[in-house]
């Protein structure tokens, strides 16, 4: 089988000078190389540069998927930690308001829970576009996961005395709203 040259030459493309200017071409280049160097291929090298950046892609693609996969995980640990701790409201008869983002919201809770969401005792945490009343510690624990996800809690005062209120004793009238 005769050479690509050599078909070119019989159909009449290239001639033999030029054949011959670009065999010594080559031959120069051959020899102005180093003993022992290989020679470097042009596609060898853009395949290699590919395959480097299809890596690099790769390893972007994967470190996306895991900080989604994370984000998920850490959604489902504060759904469990809501729906596992959250005080039953459903015989809520005051109204307890409360800001969220830019907006006044308005919850139906038990005489008790109005109390202890002013002290500190509880807060208020979204799930998913309901809100729900949970305990502080459990806030807390969800605040270490995600900070937006607790949307109304009361710093406990060091002078809550809680139980030991001084008081304790004195009634507040029924009639009383502040």
């Amino acid at each position: 089988m005769a050479s690509l040259q050599e078909q070119l030459m019989k159909a009449g493309l290239a001639d033999e000078k030029k054949a011959r200017a670009i065999r010594s071409e080559k031959r120069k280049q051959r020899k102005q190389q180093p003993k022992g160097a290989a020679q470097v291929n042009e596609a060898e090298e853009r395949a290699r540069k590919a395959r480097q950046e299809q890596a690099e892609r790769d390893r972007q693609l994967n470190l996306e998927r895991q900080k989604e996969a994370e984000k998920k995980a850490i959604q489902a640990q504060i759904r469990q930690l809501i729906e596992t701790n959250r005080l039953d409201r459903s015989r809520g008869e005051t109204s307890y308001q409360f800001v969220d983002g830019k907006k006044i919201k308005k919850i139906l809770v038990a005489e008790k829970m109005v109390d202890q969401l002013s002290r500190g005792r509880l807060a208020i945490v979204a799930l998913g576009e309901n809100y729900e009343v949970v305990p502080d510690k459990v806030a807390r624990k969800i605040m270490e996961r995600d900070e937006a996800a607790v949307i109304s809690m009361h710093e406990r005062k060091q002078d809550d005395a809680g139980e030991d209120d001084p008081y304790a004793g004195y009634e507040i009238p029924d009639d009383l709203m502040w």
